[in-house]
């Protein structure tokens, strides 16, 4: 059953009602309706309740039936741990009701109002009107760096049990990633695709492992905005552990047609198109289209 979704990342407090950056966001009303909308995390710049209701209200303006949303580093409340210890700052603590109010903004009244489903790590299953359903993996966590949210160890696996898990790798995961997902949404790349930035390839070797493994249709995310692009991935001929790719130009990749969409079919079952989302620039401009792609779903029994 065809499907057809609109996948975004990193949208940094973006508003859509012509008051910052006017005409020149290719992401502007109207967007292409879809069934499903897919938002990668960082809603925000460094969190804030009326920024999570203003990222609530631009989603409110796309047309989705379906509208799916994680978390990512910069949206800092929305992460229980994390926001406990800046509470605990001696010097300058933070509020801890603003968790809550964070997490009811994007779970409460104001999300189901514009159709927003908040998901937490995991694995979920949906069906949709025209008959078809999928099952989609998310997770907000990205390797450690700096003071962000939702942050775990490089040497820490949130992807893979440890029958699965590298050897030099402790697996953390409460929630892996299962086989036959279909697609896999993520806030972080994994490692060597579509990672590239000044820094090098930051991607996740973890996240790559388990994609091997699973092989889902899709993994979408953003976190690296210059990592922006799409690019088919064959597993039968990327290794496991991937080696660093200095030049997006090395690998399989297409450009955007949006606002027209991109089919995907898989050529095999081996195959993942991966879809790095993010709509702000490296230099944090909203200068990348999102990604209009339109996929071959099972249909429902």
């Amino acid at each position: 059953m065809v499907t057809k979704f609109l996948i975004i990342s990193d949208t940094h407090n973006l508003r859509l009602d012509g008051t910052a950056d006017a005409g020149s966001k290719p992401l502007q009303l109207p967007t292409p309706k879809v069934d499903v909308l897919l938002h990668c995390g960082d809603l925000t710049q460094v969190g804030g309740v009326s920024s999570f209701k203003q990222a609530l209200k631009m989603l409110g303006s796309m047309d989705a039936e379906l509208k799916l949303v994680i978390a990512g580093n910069h949206d800092l409340e929305l992460d229980s741990k994390y926001w406990e210890l800046q509470c605990s700052d001696e010097e300058n603590p933070e509020d801890p009701e603003d968790h809550d109010l964070a997490v009811e903004a994007m779970t409460g009244t104001d999300a189901r109002e514009v159709g927003v489903l908040f998901l937490n790590e995991g694995t979920h299953t949906f069906k949709l009107n025209n008959g078809a359903t999928f099952t989609i993996y998310v997770s907000p966590y990205t390797p450690a760096f700096g003071d962000w949210a939702f942050a775990y160890k490089p040497d820490e696996d949130r992807y893979s049990d440890r029958s699965h898990a590298a050897q030099d790798v402790t697996s953390i995961a409460t929630n892996p990633i299962p086989e036959g997902v279909d697609i896999v949404m993520t806030h972080g790349p994994a490692k060597g695709i579509l990672d590239l930035c000044p820094q090098g390839n930051v991607g996740c070797g973890n996240l790559r492992r388990a994609l091997h493994r699973v092989k889902p249709k899709i993994h979408c995310f953003g976190h690296i905005h210059e990592g922006y692009g799409i690019e088919v991935v064959d597993w039968n001929k990327a290794s496991v552990d991937a080696p660093a790719i200095r030049q997006l130009s090395e690998r399989k990749s297409t450009g955007n047609p949006y606002p027209e969409p991109f089919s995907w079919r898989q050529e095999s079952k081996d195959q993942t198109l991966a879809v790095n989302a993010s709509i702000m620039t490296g230099d944090h401009k909203p200068a990348n289209a999102p990604w209009f792609i339109s996929l071959d779903l099972p249909r429902a029994t």
